[in-house]
């Protein structure tokens, strides 16, 4: 079975190699190739290599070869069809239809690619002549130099009505193909006349590289200043970012991925050596923007300009952004004086001046959390709960539940610094953690605060059970500073690609928080000599601490509850009305539901009350 060479190529475009193949094979990235152990023979050293640049695989061992196509027919066992059905899926692509009708539909696109391949190059040729003088004075106005003219095959429509019209009819282009590639306008009467007249043009390329489409600039005179090819089946502005082709490669050399306004600002950073930038169309970053930047790199900069505008953009980018979020996957936002943009702030400062305001973005968690919090007043109870509402609503947003719960403690965390009034505590227990200091926990803790202790050895001892309840730990308010700071920390790690003891050492030891966690699992810290504990020691069974924690943490919620429901109580009692009603009915319901379900936890049976943690081997010692 055949398939449109165009549908492969998007297939190849939109999937990429290292990470499809990654999902199977283990590997290592060295300079521009990724390395590995060949799945298709036993190897003790790495001889496979995987080049995104160049999109293919090859093994120096065995001799296998080929593209993401060729990858997936031999891991998994696939036919052609079936590989490319199954790739397809993954890329969010719909399979051709095989009917005589799909296949005179593929003919017709084509053709039209043909057409705007050769209009392309008629535009850059127009552009050379030196009887239409007007778009090269425009680009030398801009400091373009003749490479950066050609590389981008930067054109010029002449200002005469049917200028390419001719052209094409002396090439025997049909006009119904010229009309349907975006080139040519045909009116109610009369003959067909240029879409594209008196501007500069930027071709706009697909995946590979091939024109789909173009953008121009009025060079003066009536009209709207910038104009799209029409929608079409090859260009859709929410789908196509420019230069995509031109920025895949050094994108990955550079770890990320800059997204401009403009295509100006886009070819400007290119001439100033900064390669790695792409556009929207004229439209805010959509789903498939996204998508396609994510496939260039793991973190994104969107590159906006200062002022309110730029703010908005950013806040709506963010909330486009956050349902979409996976680990590893995010945005960060640069914002430029106001005023500029990064075309302007290159020719007046140099390309150094972008490159500290992209050293200095802003990850997406702050301007996530700036436009739910913005503006709003906490302090009333009332304004509290509103806001609190609010950042669990948006939090809900994150499919991915390591994600999400990562973003709970930050925005909790966030909402407590900016919000919440500081504990009346001592200074020595005030600065316990910046100080590294133990005060806190050498204090008998009162009983919530025992629980908090218990929870978090229970974690420490058991981290591979922290991505199944990172989100609830990310939703308990902890009393102790050290114990939150700590939560936060936890929580944090939850999103490791490989969540285990050593791993979780090394965080902690990055963040300064070792000695206080080992100091936490000693055994005087937290235990109380009651069996019931033993799921939390670290020769515990991962089924035990599982149910442990969940007891823990039904505990607290109830403990929060009864807190909740005394205050709702008391707001009735100052004010009947049916508001305050149904908060306290909603509130004794959920403690009704938390009491039907508890459940006292499994003792473990091989720990004695008086097991030592750092004796036993815990994960963090």
């Amino acid at each position: 079975m055949s398939f449109p060479p165009r549908f492969l190529d998007e297939i190849r475009a939109r999937v990429g190699l290292s990470e499809r193949i990654g999902r199977s094979v283990r590997l290592i990235r060295r300079g521009r190739e990724h390395v590995g152990l060949c799945p298709f023979h036993n190897e003790k050293t790495p001889s496979f290599t995987v080049n995104d640049d160049k999109g293919f695989f090859h093994c120096f061992g065995c001799g296998a070869h080929g593209d993401v196509i060729a990858f997936a027919m031999q891991n998994d066992g696939l036919a052609f069809p079936e590989a490319v059905e199954r790739l397809a899926g993954e890329a969010g692509l719909a399979m051709p239809e095989r009917t005589p009708e799909a296949r005179a539909e593929a003919r017709r696109l084509d053709g039209i690619q043909e057409v705007l391949e050769f209009a392309a190059g008629w535009f850059a040729r127009v552009l050379a002549r030196t009887e239409e003088p007007d778009g090269a004075r425009w680009f030398a106005a801009r400091g373009l130099s003749a490479e950066t003219i050609s590389r981008f095959r930067l054109g010029y429509a002449p200002a005469s009505g049917r200028a390419l019209a001719l052209v094409l009819e002396g090439e025997g282009v049909p006009v119904e193909t010229a009309c349907d590639a975006g080139l040519l306008r045909r009116p109610d009467d009369g003959r067909p006349y240029d879409f594209f007249r008196g501007r500069v043009v930027f071709p706009i390329g697909d995946g590979a590289g091939r024109a789909v489409g173009f953008g121009a600039r009025s060079l003066g005179g009536a009209g709207p200043k910038y104009i799209n090819s029409p929608e079409s089946p090859l260009f859709r502005k929410r789908r196509t970012l420019y230069n995509l082709a031109g920025a895949r490669r050094p994108a990955r050399e550079a770890g990320t991925v800059v997204v401009c306004e403009g295509y100006m600002d886009v070819i400007a950073l290119a001439q100033a050596g900064i390669a790695h930038a792409v556009a929207p169309l004229g439209t805010a970053v959509t789903e498939d923007h996204l998508a396609a930047l994510w496939r260039l790199a793991a973190e994104p900069v969107l590159c906006l300009d200062g002022d309110r505008a730029g703010r908005a953009a950013a806040r709506r980018a963010a909330e486009r952004a956050l349902p979409l979020l996976a680990p590893g996957r995010s945005l960060a936002f640069a914002f430029l004086p106001d005023g500029e943009d990064p075309d302007s702030l290159v020719a007046r400062a140099g390309a150094g001046a972008l490159r500290e305001r992209l050293d200095a973005a802003v990850p997406l968690v702050e301007v996530a959390w700036r436009g739910v919090a913005a503006g709003k007043r906490a302090d009333t109870p009332e304004r509290r709960a509103g806001l609190l509402r609010e950042i669990d609503k948006r939090i809900a947003e994150i499919a991915d539940p390591r994600v999400r719960a990562a973003y709970g403690a930050a925005f909790r965390a966030r909402f407590d610094a900016a919000f919440r009034a500081p504990r009346r505590r001592d200074s020595r227990r005030r600065n316990a953690w910046a100080a590294r200091g133990f005060e806190e926990l050498a204090a008998p803790p009162g009983d919530s605060e025992r629980l908090e202790r218990l929870m978090l050895v229970a974690m420490l001892n058991h981290p591979g059970l922290l991505p199944e309840f990172a989100e609830e730990l990310a939703e308990i308010e902890f009393e102790a500073p050290g114990l939150r700071n700590l939560r936060a920390l936890l929580v944090d790690f939850a999103a490791a690609p490989e969540p285990t003891a050593a791993a979780l050492r090394e965080r902690l030891a990055a963040a300064g928080a070792l000695d206080y966690a080992q100091r936490l699992v000693a055994p005087g810290s937290w235990e109380s000599g009651r069996i019931a504990e033993s799921f939390a020691r670290p020769e515990a069974d991962a089924d035990a601490a599982r149910a442990g924690f969940r007891h823990l943490a039904g505990r607290r919620r109830r403990a929060a509850l009864e807190a909740d429901l005394r205050a709702a109580e008391a707001e009735l009692g100052e004010r009947m009305d049916g508001e305050a009603l149904a908060v306290l009915v909603q509130l004794r319901r959920q403690l009704h539901a938390l009491d039907n379900a508890d459940a006292r936890p499994p003792a473990y049976p091989g720990a004695s009350a008086g097991a030592g943690l750092v004796s036993r081997g815990c994960g963090i010692t």
